[in-house]
């Protein structure tokens, strides 16, 4: 049902009206006309409301009603109503009238599945339907479940959902869009649409191509959004792109203003109820890592018409000259018209009437010139109308104070007695004192004033009178005030309080005492009446100094006795204070005063003096209510302080329920400031009430709290976990959240377990640590970081509580891609020669991929300030850990770079610095004092080297009698030891002497054994080898270079190393034990080959290499 009702000033029985004119301000005249005509126009032509049977109408009156019988829709259109009578004519603002009907459903409609390939983005369209505002959108599943929405995901301002990059899990067949009209209460559903994530290269499964922001909304590189002012401004920009674009807002040249705000994940600027200074150009930026994209908003706020000056009614005299003022501003300027009794000024012209763009001039008017104007200001965003009855008369005084009041006043006061008059021309009003609107007022009335006044409008068409009587009371005093008494405790104090007053206000007269400014009710009972006390002091010698403040304390006998302390502070022009006391407390006081140079010693104690008990003031306060085990509830308290308690036997009443069913309180009296209830279910709220009490009584009422009984374990895990690689390292894993039924305490937050299964460069598994990441709150993602490249993991996600971890997720196994790999943990220079440096490395580590070669980098770093280019080797034989730099500079300093490399680049650099020497001397390649032994058999173990120097070092080398390969088998550096002294000392000793002969016997003794052992065939072990040849584990370098390495000559000889390549000199021996036979092959005893040589012996060659630079050892 709709209801059109006209109700204009003008068209009452008995008009009022308001006046704002000089002295006639806030007047109301009330004047008999004839009956107001009504009518209407729908959309500028006339319609009567009588012609239509339908609409239900009210007699003497404008109003009718459109009942809803279904065919409202024809109705529909813009009215107007017009209210005449003899005065004029006066209009209604416009009514507008829109018959909506129900929501529409949406079509039905088959919609293909969206196909996608992984990481580009797609949008799903909703296009709700039409129907009465405000329209809310949602995105669910056909389960009701919301889509999930974050930075990649979100619903725009149109309700269509984007999508910045798809991964594998958009994939599902149940999007749908959900329509809400909230006034009708209905909800639509679309077709649920399905969306298929393709991959497109399955091995880059964990890997989505990375690109540039773009804006999916809006459109272009610029907008120009208008609004009007108070409206809420939506700026929106939804971006795709891999990473997830990141949103910011700036205003440029000017801040955000303050009231705005973002939403939907940083992509919607929204500023509520926008102002004129909120227009200007605004820009939104979406980037990631590869780039930006950007869009402007160049914002205009406008403005609906505002009156600057609305018209006003006046009421003036035959004779006289009317302006009429119309002003109003907006944005656009609004357009100014004028209508006279509804109809367009232009169309009733008049001799005496000017009109300008804002006002109205009639020159001596006529009382024919009485009508009502219409000022009318719009522009596009609206329409202001207003009515001004413009009355052209000449009328006698009416007085509109009632005629007999009677005015009550009190002696001494004043009293204000009032005469409103409307007339025209203006009266002038009699009276004793005359304000502006007729009142006469009075000041400090006396008895003599009582009686009756008159009241004297008078003007040029006649004069009026009103009587009011004016009645002055008797003012009310204190005739006998209460006077200040000492008395002795334990007897009466009478305080006495005589009264006069006017004898009317009998009925009315109350009497009330205070103490200390409380009021005291009569009958107080005597439990704290002795509590406060006045304590007065007789200030020191300031010592021209200023007392700024005077500090009182207190020390209490049973507590803490002894001990003073702070119990009020006063200004330094005080010499008294009220102190308010605990009871049952035997006190007593000091004083001491401080000013500007430090606080003075404070005065003698006061006599004690001790409260009587009284029922605590207050209640425990800081309650709290833990749970340790499921079935239990810890209630805690901050207990009262020993002087708090009033009195002797403070209990505490524990009072609580269950908060969410309705049952009755449980109490229970303790002593101690904490209390356990058990059996309680797991979890559940109570409301806890925790009331003091002693013997004299019960402290006021408590305040109630909410506390939880105990926690348990949470009873479900996460589902849906997911992982989304990220990078080499990176995972951001996803989760439904756990219900809260499933919890069974507060949510804590999440845990992620995970550990490596193995790398990927090999197939075995084996599981690593566990590694464990919390994450406080409630979420459903976070990023696991830290993992290595190129191996597989697993993974579970679980919730915990107070209590503890709720059960693990199903475990997700996923893999990392290939990274670069670490840095090489061994990299060192093992030989170095005049021109050639000899280079050996481990491989990484951790590959973090399958490597695919090194990259070997060099230069020359003498000290000077210049250093030499760097020089590139790219070894791609991953199998590869030695290398042989040639042509190097002699005597040179070197710097080598070393980088292990996959697929994907390569990893951190190891370096290591050398020099050269001046020249070769290298002891195997037979310069120098080089001497070779003769050729030895292969199946030898043992070969004795005599006629050495004492004290001398020598390098021994095994070299293959090969003329092709002059690679020494090992190289050792020994010293022989130095010969004893033959003076003095213990070797001169007749006991040591003897004791060497014994030990040389022996040894001759084991020699002939062996000979015999050997001469029956027998051979010496590879053990007697290793005992008889003590070698140096690493190969001797020469003194001059960076590289050496130093080894005791007593360390054994593990086992035989080949050296790196050399370059092999012509005329060396190269015999070989492989060029011999070894049928009848012998040794002499002491070592030296006695057999002949068995098959071909060649002529060693020169194999001296002079091709490339370098040369993979």
């Amino acid at each position: 049902m709709i209801m059109a009702v006209c109700m204009l000033v003008l068209c009452t029985n008995i008009e009022k009206m308001s006046m704002l004119q000089s002295q006639l301000k806030d007047l109301t005249f009330q004047h008999r006309l004839s009956l107001c005509r009504f009518r209407w126009t729908k959309n500028g032509q006339e319609f009567d409301p009588f012609l239509d049977p339908r609409l239900l109408k009210e007699e003497n009156s404008g109003t009718f009603v459109i009942p809803n019988n279904g065919n409202l829709t024809e109705y529909q259109g813009t009215y107007r109503c017009y209210a005449s009578n003899k005065l004029g004519t006066a209009i209604s603002k416009e009514i507008e009238k829109q018959m909506v009907q129900g929501s529409r459903i949406f079509p039905k409609e088959t919609i293909d599945p969206v196909v996608v390939e992984e990481g580009q983005a797609f949008t799903l369209k909703c296009n709700p339907p039409k129907g009465i505002p405000p329209l809310q959108i949602y995105w669910m599943t056909i389960n009701l479940q919301h889509i999930e929405q974050d930075e990649r995901v979100s619903m725009g301002l149109n309700g269509d959902l984007y999508f910045s990059h798809a991964v594998e899990k958009d994939s599902r067949r149940d999007y749908c869009c959900f329509a809400a009209f909230p006034r009708i209460r209905t909800i639509v559903q679309k077709t649920a649409m399905s969306v298929i994530v393709n991959d497109t290269n399955p091995e880059t499964a964990n890997s989505i191509l990375e690109r540039r922001p773009s804006l999916l909304t809006p459109s272009g590189v610029k907008s120009e959004p208008k609004l009007v002012k108070g409206e809420d401004l939506q700026l929106e920009c939804i971006a795709e792109g891999f990473p997830t674009p990141k949103v910011d807002w700036v205003k440029m040249g000017h801040q955000l203003p303050a009231r705005a705000k973002l939403e939907n994940h940083g992509k919607l600027l929204i500023v509520p109820r926008v102002e004129r200074e909120d227009s200007g150009k605004y820009m939104c930026k979406a980037k990631n890592t590869l780039g930006e994209a950007i869009h402007y908003f160049t914002v205009t706020v406008e403005e609906p018409p505002e009156w600057v000056f609305e018209p006003e009614s006046q009421l003036s005299m035959i004779g006289s000259d009317v302006l009429i003022k119309c002003s109003a501003s907006g944005t656009p300027q609004p357009t100014i018209t004028w209508s006279v009794n509804g109809v367009p000024l232009q169309e009733v012209p008049s001799a005496n009437r000017k009109t300008f763009d804002d006002s109205i001039i009639l020159h001596n008017t006529k009382a024919s010139d009485s009508a009502v104007y219409q000022c009318k200001a719009s522009n596009s965003h609206g329409t202001l109308l207003s009515n001004a009855n413009i009355m052209i008369m000449n009328l006698p005084p009416m007085i509109l104070t009632k005629e007999g009041e009677d005015y009550f006043a009190v002696e001494g006061k004043g009293v204000m007695m009032h005469c409103k008059v409307f007339s025209s021309p203006p009266s002038t009003v009699t009276w004793f004192t005359i304000h502006d609107n007729g009142s006469l007022e009075i000041y400090s009335v006396q008895n003599d004033d009582t009686g009756q006044y008159t009241c004297v409008a008078k003007n040029t068409e006649g004069l009026s009178a009103i009587d009011a009587t004016l009645y002055v009371k008797d003012p009310t005093r204190i005739v006998v005030a209460p006077e200040d008494q000492q008395i002795l405790i334990g007897t009466t104090a009478q305080l006495s309080c005589l009264v006069e007053y006017d004898k009317s206000f009998s009925n009315d007269f109350e009497l009330l005492w205070e103490k200390d400014g409380m009021e005291i009710v009569l009958n107080y009972t005597e439990n704290s009446r002795y509590r406060s006390v006045k304590l007065k002091w007789i200030p020191g010698d300031d010592h021209n100094s200023s007392t700024t403040v005077f500090i009182i304390e207190y020390e209490e006998s049973q507590w803490e006795p002894g001990n003073w302390k702070e119990l009020l502070q006063v200004p330094g022009n005080h010499n008294s204070a009220i102190l308010k006391l605990h009871g049952h407390v035997d006190y007593r006081f000091r004083v001491s005063g401080v000013n500007a140079v430090g606080r003075g010693p404070p005065s003698e104690p006061t006599e004690r003096y001790k409260t009587p008990p009284a029922a605590p003031d207050r209640n425990p306060e800081n309650i709290k209510i833990e749970g340790h085990l499921p079935h239990e509830m810890d209630i805690n308290w901050e207990p009262l302080l020993p002087i708090e308690h009033n009195g002797p036997g403070l209990e505490y009443k524990v009072s609580y329920r269950r908060q969410d069913i309705e049952e009755n309180w449980k109490e229970h009296m303790v002593k101690r400031h904490s209390f356990v209830v058990m059996n309680t279910p797991t979890f559940v709220p109570y409301e806890i009430k925790i009331q003091a009490k002693n013997h004299q009584g019960w402290a006021p009422e408590p305040k109630m709290v909410t506390g939880y009984s105990g926690e348990d374990f949470p009873s479900a895990a996460p589902d849906d976990v997911a992982v989304e690689v990220l990078n080499s390292s990176v995972v951001k894993v996803t989760w439904t959240r756990v219900h809260k039924d499933k919890l069974h305490g507060h949510l804590g937050g999440y845990r992620i377990n995970w550990w490596r299964l193995r790398s990927l460069v090999d197939s075995k598994k084996s599981h690593g640590d566990k590694y464990t990441l919390t994450f406080p709150g409630d979420r459903n993602h976070a990023m696991v970081p830290g993992l290595t490249s190129f191996s597989e993991y697993s993974l579970i996600v679980m919730t915990f509580n107070g209590r503890g971890n709720g059960p693990g997720s199903h475990p997700v196994n996923f893999k990392t891609p290939e990274g670069v790999p670490e840095k090489n943990p061994v990299f060192r220079v093992t030989d170095v020669q005049k021109d050639t440096v000899f280079l050996g490395w481990a491989p990484p580590i951790e590959p973090n991929g399958i490597l695919t070669g090194y990259l070997l980098e060099y230069q020359l770093i003498n000290d000077t300030e210049e250093v030499g280019p760097v020089q590139t080797v790219d070894i791609s034989n991953p199998d590869t850990t030695k290398w042989i730099l040639r042509d190097l500079e002699p005597m040179s300093k070197y710097k080598f770079y070393l980088r292990s490399c996959t697929t994907v680049g390569c990893g951190p650099v190891v370096s290591e610095e050398c020099t050269t020497t001046l020249e070769t001397s290298d002891p195997c390649t037979g310069e120098g004092h080089l001497k070779t032994s003769e050729a030895l058999n292969s199946s030898k173990t043992l070969h004795i080297i005599d006629r050495l120097e004492p004290g001398a070092e020598y390098t021994v080398c095994l070299i293959p009698n090969s003329r092709l390969n002059n690679s020494s088998i090992f190289e050792d550096v020994i010293t022989t030891r130095c010969l004893a002294s033959i003076h003095g000392g213990i070797s001169t000793q007749g006991w040591f002497i003897g004791l060497m002969c014994a030990i040389a016997l022996l040894t001759l003794i084991v020699l002939i054994a062996c000979f015999v052992n050997r001469n029956k065939g027998g051979k010496y072990s590879v053990k007697e080898k290793e005992d008889l040849h003590p070698d140096v584990e690493s190969q001797g370098m020469n003194d001059d270079t960076f590289c050496e390495y130093s080894d005791n000559d007593e360390k054994p000889l593990k086992s035989s190393q080949h050296s790196l390549s050399r370059e092999i000199k012509a005329g060396d021996s190269g015999d070989s034990l492989v060029d011999y036979g070894d049928e009848d092959a012998q040794f002499n005893e002491d070592g030296s080959f006695i057999g002949e040589y068995v098959g071909r012996k060649e002529k060693r060659v020169s194999a001296e290499i002079k091709a490339t630079v370098q040369t993979p050892a």
